[in-house]
């Protein structure tokens, strides 16, 4: 079934924004977060450093209506940085790939930071910002 989310990114405190979260709705978390030291290495990309690996790289907590955050700690050590303007994205999640291929082709018109959505080790996934200057991620889950 089709989903929308609205994902958050934070400055190294995901862990503490999301407990924080967690108490005022009174819920759980969907999965258990997930680590940069969980994931597999990227090819060509320098090793983490120590300080980051224990940062969270995916958390998501229903909150009312069925609609969820999400959130990642934006890592300096990967070239990212967080500024005001980038840190929430709308996350979108088609039931297709050919459904996530259409919106992105649409939203992306105009626009920039496009990566058009392929195949990840979690699902297939895309994120463009468009011409408006709001930023979209198109994000179908592997199922088991």
């Amino acid at each position: 079934m089709a989903q929308v989310s609205i994902y958050l990114n934070f400055n190294g405190n995901t862990e503490e924004a999301f407990n924080h979260y967690k108490k005022v709705f009174r819920t759980e978390f969907s999965a258990p977060p997930m680590r940069f030291k969980d994931m597999p290495p990227s090819k060509g990309a320098p090793p983490l450093p120590e300080a980051d690996k224990n940062k969270v790289t995916h958390v998501a907590l229903p909150i009312l209506a069925g609609i969820q955050i999400m959130g990642t700690d934006m890592l300096e050590s990967m070239g990212q940085k967080l500024i005001e303007g980038n840190n929430f994205t709308i996350n979108l999640g088609p039931d297709t790939k050919e459904e996530a291929d259409r919106l992105y082709k649409e939203l992306s018109e105009g626009g920039t930071d496009g990566v058009a959505p392929h195949d990840e080790f979690w699902g297939y996934w895309g994120t463009c910002k468009d011409r408006f200057g709001i930023r979209w991620m198109f994000n179908i889950i592997k199922q088991p």
